[in-house]
C-alpha cells in the first residue's frame, strides 16, 4: 500500500487561544509603545496646524488617555487601534513631506494643510471609536 507521509515540524507554530478566550498580553510595554506613537503622530499633526496656520491644539481627556485605553481593550480592538494609528501616521509623514517641499518652494500650503489636519481629525476620531464606539455613534 502506498501511504502519503507528511513531516510536520510544530517547534515554530503559534498556538492559538480556544475560542472566545482573550490571549493574555503584557499592558505596560505595550501602552508605552502606543504612547509613543500616538505623541509622534500628534507632533506631525502640529507641524501640520502651524502650515495651515492654525493655534495650538492641547490634546485631552479621551484622546490622551487613548495608549492606556486601547492597552486595557480586547484585542482585536487593540490591535485595530495599532494599525489605524500606524496608517494615519503614514498619512501624516507623506503629506507633511509634500508640504515641506512645497513651502520650500515658496509656495502656500495653508489650504493644503488645512485638508491635511481635517483629513487628521476625521482619523483620530475613528482611532479613538475603536476603543469606546458607544461614544462616538450618531
Amino acid at each position: 500500500m502506498n501511504a502519503l507521509r507528511h513531516e510536520f515540524d510544530l517547534a515554530e507554530a503559534t498556538m492559538l487561544p480556544p475560542l472566545g478566550q482573550e490571549p493574555t498580553r503584557a499592558p505596560g510595554p505595550l501602552v508605552e509603545d502606543l504612547g509613543a506613537r500616538w505623541e509622534a503622530l500628534h507632533d506631525a499633526a502640529e507641524a501640520v496646524a502651524q502650515l495651515a496656520q492654525l493655534g495650538h491644539e492641547a490634546a485631552g481627556g479621551a484622546i490622551a488617555s487613548l495608549p492606556e485605553r486601547a492597552a486595557h481593550a480586547e484585542s482585536w480592538r487593540c490591535e485595530a487601534v495599532v494599525n489605524g494609528i500606524d496608517d494615519l501616521a503614514l498619512v501624516m509623514q507623506t503629506g507633511l513631506r509634500a508640504l515641506i517641499a512645497a513651502a520650500d518652494q515658496g509656495r502656500d500650503t495653508t489650504a493644503a494643510a488645512l485638508t491635511l489636519w481635517r483629513e487628521f481629525h476625521v482619523a483620530r476620531q475613528a482611532i479613538c471609536a475603536f476603543v469606546e464606539p458607544e461614544l462616538h455613534t450618531a
